[in-house]
């Protein structure tokens, strides 16, 4: 008999072994409309089981790498700021041992967390943000930390020039003035990644890469708390991904499946599939 601890399929190698360290973080108290991203990490730890490990789109399998699962962190509900503080010191540890962190989501503020951590190692850090809305509030309700404000606190780290957003059809006036002025923002698709690879890649320029799942239209991905019309589907995604993983990827994250909002199952299964082809594009 062996102990029954769940992992993401394929991903149950030691953490000594592993090159890419996944971590969730399951936490939503800033969530503004339909809760429930809380319990997208463990959704998606046991809906994995349902696909296979291989991925016929990149013709690689899970099994021949070596991609450590570390569980949930338990976040303290009552305040965002410890919640980001011990995502940000998982993060670390995963940084200073070598390996490349990958978050599970959660709401979006999540990232900030992981973000600090990042770009605590590496300065001249850029985010590649996918996403149906832009993020850049400067406040929700009062809540400066507020997954409508979480690319707008990413900003207050990097500065100007260095947030490359895509598919936003979102947000308020003042966020897209603001993104003309301070993100480099792609609207509705990803128009413009091809060139933006192409140019960060020959820096080989460090990238935090961050998938809001609320990109994919509300058709392939229901199960979420804004859903927006108007996404790309799976496909589009997957292109997309294969594009930007090529880059320099020091840090990653998917985030925003909320499970229950999807009694189908099947937002909790395109998660699951979209995590499995990220994983194998960053080995």
């Amino acid at each position: 008999m062996k102990p029954n601890i769940e992992t993401f399929i394929g991903c149950d190698s030691s953490y000594d072994k592993a090159s890419v360290v996944l971590f969730g973080a399951p936490f939503d108290s800033t969530t503004s409309f339909r809760p429930g991203a809380r319990f997208g990490p463990s959704a998606i730890r046991h809906e994995s089981f349902g696909l296979e490990t291989y991925s016929p789109y990149q013709d690689k399998d899970l099994s021949d790498y070596s991609i450590f699962d570390g569980g949930d962190l338990e976040l303290c509900f009552g305040s965002s700021e410890q919640a980001l503080d011990d995502i940000q010191m998982c993060a670390e540890e995963i940084l200073n041992d070598g390996k490349l962190p990958l978050l599970i989501g959660g709401e979006h503020l999540v990232t900030l967390g992981a973000v600090r951590a990042v770009a605590r190692k590496y300065p001249d850090l850029h985010i590649i943000h996918f996403d149906a809305h832009a993020d850049l509030r400067d406040e929700y309700l009062g809540a400066h930390l507020s997954h409508a404000a979480v690319i707008r606190r990413c900003h207050d780290i990097l500065g100007d020039g260095k947030i490359h957003q895509f598919c936003i059809r979102s947000g308020e006036r003042d966020e897209f003035k603001f993104a003309k002025q301070h993100t480099d923002m792609h609207r509705f698709n990803f128009d413009g990644l091809t060139e933006l690879c192409s140019e960060l890649s020959e820096l080989n320029t460090p990238i935090y890469f961050t998938i809001d799942l609320d990109c994919l239209d509300p058709s392939v991905f229901c199960g979420t708390g804004t859903p927006e019309a108007g996404g790309v589907n799976f496909i589009e995604l997957l292109q997309a991904i294969l594009a930007v993983s090529k880059l320099n990827i020091v840090g990653a994250d998917i985030n925003e499946l909320a499970p229950m909002l999807d009694s189908s199952g099947a937002s909790t299964a395109v998660a699951c599939k979209v995590l499995r082809e990220l994983l194998l594009s960053l080995n």
